[in-house]
């Protein structure tokens, strides 16, 4: 077997990208639960801050700013 033929089962796979998108819902729904009134730079912190312990080598990136730019315009329902 060669090494790049290790990986994840496809359900495994499926799996892992759901339960990182439900970590990324709820940490959109507590930061905007509780800085509707803060900056996109505020916001865009506290998303991180509830992302980072979450995955392993996490680095934010532009999916995180616009999540941040939605909390502040009020467009998370």
């Amino acid at each position: 077997m060669e090494k790049t033929e290790i990986r994840w089962n496809d359900e495994a796979r499926a799996k892992i990208l759901d339960d990182a998108d439900r970590v990324l819902r709820e940490a959109v729904e507590a930061t905007a639960a509780s800085h509707a009134d803060a900056s996109s730079d505020e916001v865009y912190a506290e998303l991180n801050r509830h992302l980072k312990d979450r995955f392993i080598d996490y680095e934010p990136g532009p999916d995180v700013r616009k999540y941040a730019d939605a909390i502040v315009a009020g467009e998370i329902s």
